[in-house]
C-alpha cells in the first residue's frame, strides 16, 4: 500500500467538484505476482476512478497467494479513499 501512498494525485476536476469517498476495485493476483481483471466495481468520478486504474495498472508485482506452498491466483479486492482537506490560512 507503500506505493499507493506515494504515487497517488487527487484529480483536479473531482478537488474542483467537491468530489470525496471511495473508490472500490477489484482484481486478481496472477501466481507470479502480476495484475489482471482489474476493474472498478464502485466507483465516485471526477477522474477518481480513472486515477485508481492508473495506479494499479503501474503497480510492482505482488506477492502472490500461497495454499499448500504452491502459488495461487487470487482475487483481491481494495478500497482507495478520496478525502479532502482543507488548506491551512
Amino acid at each position: 500500500m507503500k506505493f499507493l501512498q506515494e504515487n497517488i494525485k487527487y484529480p483536479q476536476m473531482a478537488r474542483e467538484s467537491g468530489i470525496q469517498g471511495t473508490v472500490y476495485v477489484t482484481f486478481v493476483v496472477e501466481k507470479d505476482g502480476s495484475l489482471s481483471n482489474i476493474a472498478i466495481m464502485r466507483g465516485i468520478g471526477g477522474g477518481c476512478d480513472a486515477e485508481v486504474l492508473r495506479l494499479i495498472y503501474n503497480m510492482p508485482r505482488w506477492n502472490p497467494g500461497r495454499c499448500d506452498g504452491e502459488p495461487v491466483r487470487v482475487r483481491f479486492n481494495m478500497p482507495v479513499k478520496f478525502t479532502l482537506t482543507r488548506k491551512k490560512e
